[in-house]
């Protein structure tokens, strides 16, 4: 679907979204929202400011109160529960903050998670790497995880390190447009930080993939081609309790 992005087509294009969870206040009021192909895009925001569920609305896991959510020109409002699961495992590779690998599978098991669910990502992986065997070798080995032992060792084995690592292979195996990281960094010093968001940001390049990475370390910022805080995105900023 990639190839029928123009040039001035959003990858990601919100328009008057609102939503909020029943029987409370409104949390997100967001009039629009652009994120471009190829972009890399740092956005902050506190506890407690809608951050997560904004991620839920890209992915389709939530369905907005009002307003459109468009990924890849896909109106998600329009489909249906499973086919927007479906949009979103061929489409969008996430890296989650507690890194979500499953302890009792292997290494390569976790990378080639993906690839199980979204035919279109195995064969991308397949295009790109010659197999989906050697794409996880090859992202892992680009990722700073060149020892090949490592891959049949259990995820509940490795450092944390590593398994940030290994979530960011997960998420990038098969070229997803879009790759959303959600404090992936953490638990880390600010050099290791550092130096995991410029390979992430190199595997992007190579995939093509958009990174949305959300945190609240604004120490980052500078490192992404734009930098937003939720609140100047959300007329409901000033409605929520932090």
């Amino acid at each position: 679907m990639r190839d029928f992005i123009t040039m001035t087509q959003a990858l990601i294009e919100l328009s008057d979204l609102s939503f909020n969870w029943p029987g409370h206040p409104q949390l997100l009021d967001i009039p629009a929202f652009r994120l471009e192909p190829g972009e890399t895009l740092f956005l902050k925001g506190p506890s407690g400011s809608g951050k997560t569920t904004l991620l839920g609305l890209l992915g389709g896991v939530q369905k907005p109160s009002r307003g459109s959510i468009h990924l890849l020109g896909q109106e998600l409002t329009e489909l249906s529960a499973g086919d927007r699961d479906r949009f979103r495992v061929d489409h969008t590779g996430y890296i989650f903050q507690q890194f979500n690998l499953l302890p009792f599978l292997s290494v390569r098991e976790n990378v080639e998670l993906p690839c199980h669910f979204s035919k279109l990502r195995a064969q991308r992986a397949v295009q790109r790497h010659g197999s989906i065997d050697q794409a996880t070798t090859t992202l892992l080995a680009h990722l700073g995880l060149k020892d090949k032992g490592l891959l049949e060792r259990r995820a509940d084995s490795l450092s944390i390190g590593q398994q940030q690592r290994v979530a960011a292979a997960r998420a990038l195996i098969g070229q997803p447009e879009l790759v959303i990281a959600d404090e992936p960094t953490s638990a880390l010093d600010y050099d290791a930080r550092e130096a995991f968001i410029q390979l992430l940001f190199a595997e992007c390049r190579e995939a093509g993939s958009s990174l949305l990475f959300v945190s609240h370390d604004q120490s980052l910022a500078p490192l992404f081609d734009r930098n937003l805080s939720l609140a100047e995105l959300n007329r409901a900023a000033m409605l929520v309790e932090v």
